[in-house]
């Protein structure tokens, strides 16, 4: 990570120091003289956000960074992270931003940039974007008619649908009940289009959103509330998108879980069996539960593992070849439509599959075993998240590593967009493995 960018661009509570209006505008100034320093003309870029109260701060000061170097800019407004990095490449623009903190509380913001094609910047981009924001002498400020302009699309949320549509079938979902939680975040401005686009029979949930409540007990990050919609309402399937609409959970229609390796494994399994595989391989991370790889196993499928972050899974697609990889978390990328995870996208291809099978929901995710796992998070403040190396902390993680044997796993790694540190145990056990995971936990608590 650098010095402002995390994993998923730069982020924090909006406005105090962790993330300014200040910042934004600089961002905005180095983003753009770096990403079109070579282009021999006007730069274009494009800004989606979010629906938290933050983003409109943080949009008009990016935009004012953006404009003051000479770019132009249109404002999206409110949709997907993916939709950015989508109409990106179709609407021709130079690069594109997202204001959004994604799942985390509505006083958390953050900026994450793509490039012209639509993909995240690589850490080598970012560094140089750094060195801008604090050597502001580089930079080259407009005057007069040289300085960019604001415009404003209208037709950001229906071309962004109508993409997602052209990845399945005609009215892919016909016949299915299915229930949508929005998160009450960018998920409420193209839901209703999407899904009634796709035939489904809708009950969509926290599809309100009012500046303060996305990601309020609501969404992939609170899935309890979709589970009970599910069963109270007699649907076949739920899904459940976070506050920018990149990932997405699933409920079968019992109520249970499908989370992001089940999902990955439906797909895999499909498009395998549809010689559309590609190496007959799926990307997937170190927190990927031990049950997706008996199933790859014993479906004749490969797996290549990459660290925690779905642009690690990216790199590793675009390196090898592959599409179809991502997240326990539901960050899932299909190469061969996106550019970056899509929850929506994965939702449609979820719900084509599950009618296509005719079967349930339910069947369709037994494909995968599940080992017990167990998740501890931590918070630790932001000097402090290599504490895994601390002596006593690693003893504790030594000792359960030893117990467990080859029946289980053990890993502890802080996260990239949140002030935690994350303790992940797997194996057999379920009361073992919370045991062990306590008393790493204990560990941890006992050195801050």
């Amino acid at each position: 990570m650098g010095k402002y960018f995390g994993t998923d661009g730069v982020r924090g509570v909006a406005n105090t120091s962790e993330l300014t209006c200040e910042m934004a505008l600089a961002i905005g100034r180095a983003a753009a003289t770096v990403l079109t320093e070579h282009s021999h003309k006007k730069a274009r870029i494009i800004i989606g956000k979010d629906t938290r109260m933050s983003s409109d701060m943080l949009e008009s000061a990016l935009a004012a960074g953006l404009c003051s170097v000479g770019a132009d800019v249109e404002l999206l407004g409110v949709v997907p992270t993916p939709a950015v990095a989508y109409l990106v490449g179709a609407y021709g623009a130079d690069a594109g931003v997202m204001i959004s903190a994604s799942h985390n509380p509505v006083e958390f913001n953050g900026i994450k940039i793509f490039n012209g094609q639509g993909f995240k910047l690589p850490d080598a981009i970012e560094a140089e974007i750094e060195d801008h924001i604090d050597h502001p002498e580089k930079l080259c400020l407009k005057t007069g008619t040289e300085i960019g302009k604001v415009h404003v699309s209208t037709t950001a949320v229906e071309d962004y649908v109508a993409h997602i549509l052209s990845t399945v079938g005609e009215r892919a979902a016909a016949g299915l009940k299915v229930a949508i939680d929005c998160a009450n975040g960018s998920a409420s401005a193209t839901a209703h289009k999407l899904f009634t686009a796709l035939g489904a029979s809708c009950t969509i949930i926290n599809d309100q959103p009012d500046g303060t409540n996305i990601n309020l007990q609501c969404g992939s990050t609170h899935i309890e509330g979709l589970q009970r919609c599910v069963v109270e309402n007699g649907c076949d399937i739920g899904v459940a998108f976070d506050g920018d609409a990149d990932r997405c959970l699933a409920v079968d229609e019992t109520g249970e879980l499908i989370d992001g390796d089940k999902m990955i494994a439906i797909f895999a399994k499909a498009l395998k069996k549809n010689g559309q595989l590609k190496r007959d391989t799926a990307v997937i991370t170190v927190m990927t539960n031990m049950g997706f790889f008996e199933f790859a196993k014993n479906n004749g499928i490969e797996t290549a593992v990459t660290t925690v972050g779905d642009r690690y899974v990216l790199e590793e697609m675009l390196k090898e070849g592959y599409n179809i990889g991502g997240e326990q978390s539901g960050h899932i990328i299909f190469l061969d439509h996106v550019t970056t995870g899509d929850g929506q996208l994965s939702a449609s291809q979820l719900l084509q599959t599950l009618a296509q099978s005719g079967r349930r929901a339910s069947e369709l995710a037994s494909v995968m075993a599940v080992y017990p796992q167990v998740l501890i998070n931590l918070e630790v403040p932001s000097d402090k998240k290599d504490i895994a190396a601390n002596p006593a902390v690693a003893a504790a993680i030594a000792a359960g590593e030893s117990e467990l044997g080859e029946s289980g796993r053990i890993l502890v790694r802080a996260s990239g967009t949140e002030p935690l540190v994350r303790v992940m145990l797997e194996g057999k056990d379920d009361a073992q493995i919370q045991r062990i995971g306590e008393a790493i936990a204990d560990a941890i608590r006992g050195q801050l």
